[in-house]
């Protein structure tokens, strides 16, 4: 990238968006960081990556990068068709590229005075309390240290029920569990459109989403790009958790040089999701917040539960439980839901979802005679929830 394409101090003109960051996570996937011919690394956009960030830290700024492209780099290295791979391959294509990957993020940071560290995750390390907060800490001190912390998730051990699903999911939560202010997930997209633009010639680019409703996430409908594991879907959801921890959220081109200049000098050249302003977690309550709760479990609330949650702000008892959906155990977070399927938050639980369908509906005083034993009166205690609004 051309240096005079991006201002002296790149963070000024983000007050115009109403924004001024200190920390950022930055969120490269595998169609961004790829040449569409051969599939190899992109050098020349790493490289233009590795300027922008290392200037945002001479500012005083902290980056995170969560990437992809292990399997991808393994892919260009091994000379692999264009097909799609089993999971052992996969697996072994990570672990080919995973290391080259690694090496041409050094190689170009280095260019401009800037250590990195690689940092591999599943799921369980971000789900487990004590594995997470020694991952904070480890981010931290780097950070400290001025070393650029990149993420990318374990992809040569990990098994479908410890992934993150995709790295836009994961560049989420380390934008909320880390407390980042801004969230930005490059794509080979400009953003969001109100129709796919690809068959659309007039498809409109929503350049700023206040809140991600329903009517919004009906127009990330589009399928992932072949290298990427995610599509317009996956981002929306990131940025919908992200915002509900209170952290900005941006989704443009990462193929366009000069992007991050453009984007910190105020020009948002993509979509931008504003966060919900109410919301300041404590490390622990956004512990919970994104914790290990997904689309396939969750508990379903009757009318009085959430009323007596939303409006009471009590606690969540199993008299107010309709249905239970998915699998979990004590002390895992459960999303909660109202009957319409609304998201209302999630909780650490204190029954197991062989107990909670064996209570749901019944009052308190009932619970130890179903169950031989009751040792808590409450199924989610409040201090233990987080309300999305």
């Amino acid at each position: 990238m051309n240096r005079k394409t991006q201002s002296d101090k790149t963070g000024q003109g983000m007050e115009s968006l109403g924004l001024i960051p200190r920390r950022i996570v930055l969120k490269l996937g595998s169609a961004v960081l790829t040449r569409p011919g051969d599939e190899r690394l992109d050098e020349n956009l790493i490289d233009d990556i590795a300027m922008s960030v290392s200037r945002l830290f001479d500012e005083g700024r902290e980056v995170i990068i969560v990437t992809s492209g292990a399997v991808a780099a393994g892919k260009g290295l091994l000379r692999i068709p264009r097909r799609s791979a089993s999971i052992p391959e996969k697996q072994a294509l990570a672990a080919v590229g995973q290391s080259r990957l690694m090496q041409v993020y050094s190689m170009h940071f280095e260019r401009y005075g800037r250590n990195i560290a690689q940092l591999l995750l599943t799921r369980d390390d971000m789900d487990d309390r004590r594995r997470y907060l020694n991952t904070n800490y480890a981010m931290e001190k780097l950070l400290s240290l001025g070393v650029v912390p990149i993420i990318n998730e374990n992809d040569t051990t990990t098994v479908d029920e410890l992934r993150f699903g995709d790295n836009d999911g994961l560049s989420a939560m380390v934008a909320a569990k880390m407390k980042a202010e801004f969230l930005i997930i490059l794509s080979d997209v400009d953003g969001l459109y109100d129709k796919d633009p690809r068959t659309n010639p007039d498809a409109r680019l929503i350049t700023r989403v206040e809140k991600v409703t329903p009517a919004i996430e009906a127009m990330a409908a589009n399928p992932p790009s072949r290298l990427g594991a995610g599509g317009m879907r996956s981002k929306i959801e990131a940025a919908r958790s992200a915002t509900l921890a209170g952290t900005w959220a941006c989704i443009c081109c990462g193929k366009k040089p000069g992007i991050l200049g453009d984007l910190f000098a105020g020009r948002c050249p993509g979509t931008l999701f504003v966060p919900d302003s109410q919301k300041n977690l404590s490390g622990r309550e956004r512990w919970i917040a994104f914790g290990k709760a997904g689309t396939n479990r969750w508990l379903v609330l009757d009318d009085g539960a959430r009323k007596a949650l939303v409006e009471g702000k009590k606690s969540l008892l199993a008299v107010g439980i309709r249905d239970v959906r998915g699998n979990f155990e004590r002390g895992d977070v459960v999303e909660i839901r109202d009957g319409e399927g609304l998201r209302l938050g999630c909780g650490l639980i204190n029954f197991s979802s062989d107990e909670v369908r064996r209570i749901q509906g019944a009052r308190s005083e009932d619970v130890k005679r179903i169950l031989g034993q009751k040792e808590y009166n409450e199924v989610i205690h409040r201090d233990n929830m987080i309300l999305f609004s």
